[in-house]
């Protein structure tokens, strides 16, 4: 999955999730290297350190089948010389009802939500952008909404606030009537989202009461955390798991 700010992996073995680990946007010489091993049906782990990664025994001469799922062309067009590359695109998804500027991202994941956990079904991604998105028990999408993410938002105030320090979120939540503006801005982002995404999901719940409710994301375990702080009877009925995309992927590959 290629993503605005990194490139997200998982290695299946047939319907086994072997590892998933992230990576920076990939330099296009170290694309050219591993599309030449992959092509070889050769793994070099040494273009990936991840231990993890090291330990999982990747048998040779077999090509390696890639399958793409991207929010950045420019960074899409380098893996195109693959001959063994699947690009995924939104047509290709069992959902009804897709706009044509749905975010792959959004739709692979809130369909390995749905193929997991059941539909109807409500995904929460805490990434570089919050997101929302539901689709209903006929897998139609019902709609979603996008805003910045919770450090998107801390970088936005210290990008364009004079004489800050870096400011880092709170591993817990922090106290809301702040005595400081470090942590004026940690109150004000933390305690607004949280609202909105308690907010999100009464509304959700409204229209599908026993709709499964999925988080995922970078910041899944601290919007959850969060969650639990403030609003525990709602965060003990989310489920989070960081790998909804791929278990969208699956979904295609194994229905395909």
């Amino acid at each position: 999955m290629i993503g605005n700010s990194r490139l997200h992996w998982a290695l299946f073995t047939g319907a086994t999730l072997e590892a998933a680990w992230d990576t920076d946007h990939l330099p296009a010489l170290v694309v050219e290297q591993l599309i030449q091993s992959w092509q070889a049906g050769e793994w070099k782990t040494e273009l990936f350190p991840d231990t993890q990664i090291n330990a999982i025994q990747i048998p040779n001469s077999t090509p390696i089948p890639l399958y793409v799922a991207s929010v950045v062309p420019v960074q899409t067009q380098l893996w195109q010389t693959y001959p063994y590359i699947n690009v995924i695109t939104l047509d290709q998804l069992p959902l009804h009802g897709l706009y044509p500027t749905l975010g792959i991202d959004r739709a692979l994941a809130v369909l390995g939500a749905g193929e997991n956990l059941g539909f109807p079904v409500l995904v929460i991604d805490g990434g570089t952008a919050l997101t929302f998105t539901g689709v209903d028990a006929q897998k139609r999408l019902v709609g979603g909404a996008i805003l910045p993410g919770l450090r998107l938002q801390i970088q936005s105030l210290t990008d364009r606030t004079a004489a800050l320090p870096k400011i880092e979120l709170y591993s817990e939540m922090p106290p809301r009537w702040a005595l400081n503006t470090v942590e004026a801005i940690q109150s004000g982002v933390s305690y607004t989202v949280l609202a909105g995404v308690k907010d999100f999901i009464e509304s959700w719940w409204q229209e599908f009461p026993e709709s499964k409710i999925a988080i995922t994301g970078g910041d899944r375990t601290l919007l959850l955390v969060y969650l639990q702080a403030k609003f525990p009877n709602i965060a003990a009925k989310v489920i989070a798991d960081p790998h909804l995309i791929f278990w969208g992927m699956q979904s295609l590959t194994i229905n395909n």
